[in-house]
């Protein structure tokens, strides 16, 4: 039996701090790793460009309009998933912080540092990917706005 490949477009979104923005994905048993911190972005649809859907998904999940984005790297994901999925894996910093951000989906919202990363547990293969993402050097510094 052959499952359709889903493919996902999500980012690793910075605020203006140099701190990961992650969100507590819902506490519902019918969903894929309830409970547990997940990137913003989410399935691509029909016809869709993987950075069509991560503009619109970052819009729905947090009201805010992406305008830059870098692109980080291609995931196949093959187990540890309810489907094969391959992610589109992206990153961009706001100008916000998560106490000015409004969070349309999932538990809550918070920001993390490099070192906090060890503490979280992402959904699926996302701590894999931070990991990668780290090693690339690209993790941001914080901007002083003063």
């Amino acid at each position: 039996m052959n499952l359709k490949v889903v493919e996902i477009a999500q980012a690793l979104l910075f605020d203006r701090a140099g701190r990961l923005l992650i969100y507590l994905r819902d506490d519902k048993p019918e969903i894929p790793f309830p409970n547990h911190w997940d990137l913003f972005g989410g399935h691509l649809e029909d016809g869709e460009a993987p950075e069509q859907a991560l503009v619109r998904e970052v819009k729905e999940e947090l009201g805010v309009t992406l305008e830059q984005w870098q692109f980080f790297r291609r995931f196949d994901c093959v187990a540890g998933d309810v489907y094969p999925n391959v992610k589109h894996i992206y990153w961009a910093r706001i100008d916000q912080t998560a106490h000015q951000l409004t969070l349309y989906e999932g538990q809550r919202i918070r920001s993390i540092t490099l070192a906090e990363r060890k503490e979280i547990k992402f959904a699926n293969i996302l701590g894999s990917i931070v990991e990668e993402f780290i090693g690339a050097g690209l993790w941001p510094h914080a901007v002083d706005k003063s």
